[in-house]
């Protein structure tokens, strides 16, 4: 293969302004065939992006010349849809999050495992360079032995009939951008926490978690402590404070693809503010996504098993707010 064919699987929001853009604008990728529940949707959105062929979800499934697909239903049904993908032998690129459970999560990586197919969670932030420069930070010791990894992100109100609002699909703040700062923390880490403390604000009219404050403890007493939300001004960053310095990204996780990104570094024996240059980081994720198709093996990262860790600590979060108690991530099997 010279390049990945890719089918969509819901013509979301993220899909039409920032995924299927990156799918055609990656020189390793093309779009081949849209999918919606809607099929005039999704003749709107193979008009608008010039593809050729479009129906329905079991149309892309059953399409020959598709070798991956891309998920963005709601997020209560990625594991129906992963399943129904893996069992129709097809790569899959699933938005976060990726389940609703730890155990949804176990199952579809066995099913895309039984099947010889590869599946990844749709974080677009990790392949900033923004993160890759954070860590030379930490792997130089230039912060010192850290301390703690402090997190914004939270949201202007959005309307009461978005998607976020259904329970039933999946949706709630933790799910939707409480994941961000999870990932991030274990990316740069570069390890799986041992506990969990998670309280979430729910709104009792459509019984969905609004806010959320996530505590993490990491090995060698790091603490990583993050707020998302809706309802509040916009944020999107975090931080990090070492024993000899403190570090900050001016934004941290959904960076237009204009924008550039300041690091701004205060440490005993330096100064600075790094201006990390504007780049897509949603043509990032394909181009590693579809290289590892092609080329396997030269992946920055084990996708199914960061995917199932991910989930072991989100479970872990939904477990701390039910019962109101720190939880070992050991707990959650």
């Amino acid at each position: 293969m010279t390049k990945i064919r890719f089918g969509i699987i819901g013509c979301s929001n993220i899909a039409k302004s920032s995924t299927i853009p990156a799918i055609i604008n990656s020189q390793n990728s093309e779009l081949k065939n849209i999918g919606s529940r809607n099929t005039e949707k999704a003749q709107d959105f193979a008009n608008e992006f010039n593809c050729k062929k479009f129906g329905n979800y079991e149309d892309v499934l059953n399409d020959d010349d598709i070798d991956a697909v891309y998920i963005s239903t709601p997020i209560g049904a990625h594991e129906e849809w992963v399943k129904k993908s893996a069992f129709a032998g097809k790569h899959i690129l699933c938005e976060k999050s990726s389940t609703t459970s730890f155990s949804s999560a176990q199952k579809i990586v066995d099913i895309c495992n039984e099947n010889k197919v590869r599946l990844m969670e749709g974080f677009m932030f990790r392949f900033h360079p923004s993160h890759k420069k954070v860590k030379e930070f930490l792997g130089n010791k230039t912060l010192g032995k850290i301390f703690s990894f402090y997190s914004r992100y939270g949201f202007p109100p959005i309307p009461k009939n978005n998607i976020r609002y259904d329970h039933s699909l999946g949706g709630g703040i933790l799910n939707d951008a409480g994941c961000y700062p999870i990932c991030a923390s274990r990316i740069l880490f570069d390890s799986e926490p041992e506990s969990v403390y998670c309280n979430l604000s729910i709104d009792k009219s459509f019984k969905v978690d609004t806010k959320a404050s996530i505590g993490l403890k990491f090995p060698n007493g790091i603490f990583s402590q993050s707020q998302v939300g809706y309802d509040l001004s916009y944020q999107s960053v975090y931080s990090i404070w070492g024993s000899e310095g403190f570090l900050q990204l001016s934004r941290a996780y959904n960076v237009p693809s204009n924008m550039h990104v300041d690091l701004i570094l205060e440490s005993n024996t330096r100064n600075e503010k790094i201006e990390i240059n504007p780049i897509n980081h949603f043509e990032l994720m394909i181009n590693q996504f579809s290289n590892e198709l092609i080329n396997p093996g030269n992946s920055s990262f084990d996708f199914e098993r960061d995917l199932i860790y991910q989930a072991q600590v989100m479970d872990a979060a939904r477990l701390s707010n039910k019962e109101q108690r720190l939880v070992r991530l050991d707990e959650i099997k």
